[in-house]
């Protein structure tokens, strides 16, 4: 069970969290069902990332402790309301002898905005094999791409929600050329990790990726077809993620992303997080909306 206590309550509703833990913070208001509240990712609109981590932590909270997330699948099903709470009902599926199944459904205002399926394991040692980080710069010799935004996009991102609470690092197509020549498709490598030191919760972690995943994904897919950024409609339609080994999302992970399709206004894009020594440790795919008007 995650330790995210109710004794930092979800009351930010429309604003800002101050930390990555504010920013999963639920209040459980009866068994099973937890709430919570979330920033925008558009004007108005819930960040998809915010509401997959906080579903994520409302199935954790009704697990036991030696079993990890392993795996999530989920739906966008209508946009998110930042201006208030989302519930999140929790349905406790299955629990064998080495998985556990959760499921949970998120409310507002009456209506199902969001669906989520997770599986949690007991850990066992076994034989493993695993694919070798790309050869990109590390995020100590890249610079922060806030210092060089124009001043009034620097003045908004300044106060934004990501700003506060991560550190992003872009990997420069110049850096890794080969791959972008050689097949064809768009490429994304993103340094990241919370902006200050999380609490050793393995849970709160994996939590910290769900959100992060989201951020860039569908921005990768589109990256070949923007004309006009200011007429350009991006919505998650589906998310998944597979956790393949332990990690700290304070330290610096390299998300490896490729989007081998897009079409019928979907842009479908994976990616791979790796961590600062280069070890695979978790996967995932997502499919989006994207329309330019």
């Amino acid at each position: 069970m995650s330790d995210l206590s109710e004794d930092r309550p979800a009351s930010f509703a429309g604003g800002r969290a101050e930390t990555f833990v504010d920013l999963l913070a639920l209040d459980e208001i009866e068994q099973n069902i937890f709430r919570g509240t979330c920033h925008a990712g558009a004007p108005l609109r819930a960040f998809g990332g915010q509401v997959a981590a906080q579903a994520l932590i409302a199935a954790g909270r009704t697990v036991v402790s030696d079993r990890h997330v392993h795996s999530l699948h989920s739906y966008f099903l209508r946009p998110g309301r930042t201006t208030t709470p989302i519930v999140y009902l929790v349905d406790r599926v299955r629990d064998g002898r080495s998985f556990t199944t959760r499921r949970v459904t998120a409310v507002q205002n009456g209506e199902t905005i969001f669906a989520l399926s997770a599986s949690f394991k007991v850990p066992e040692t076994t034989p493993e094999h695993r694919r070798a980080m790309p050869e990109v710069p590390r995020p100590e010799d890249l610079p922060d791409p806030y210092e060089g935004l124009p001043r009034e996009a620097r003045r908004h991102y300044e106060v934004s929600q990501t700003r506060l609470v991560m550190d992003l690092r872009f990997v420069p197509t110049s850096a890794d050329p080969a791959t972008h020549l050689t097949d064809g498709i768009p490429h994304q490598r993103v340094w990241m990790k919370a902006a200050e030191k999380l609490p050793d919760d393995p849970l709160l972690h994996v939590c910290a990726m769900a959100y992060m995943s989201d951020l860039t994904l569908a921005g990768t897919a589109a990256a070949p077809h923007i004309t006009d950024p200011q007429n350009l409609q991006m919505a998650s339609l589906d998310h998944a993620m597979w956790f393949h080994r332990p990690f700290r999302a304070d330290e610096w992970l390299l998300f490896a992303q490729a989007s081998p399709t897009a079409q019928d206004a979907r842009g479908f894009a994976m990616g791979e997080f790796y961590d600062h020594n280069g070890t695979l440790v978790a996967s995932a795919v997502q499919e989006a909306v994207i329309r330019q008007h």
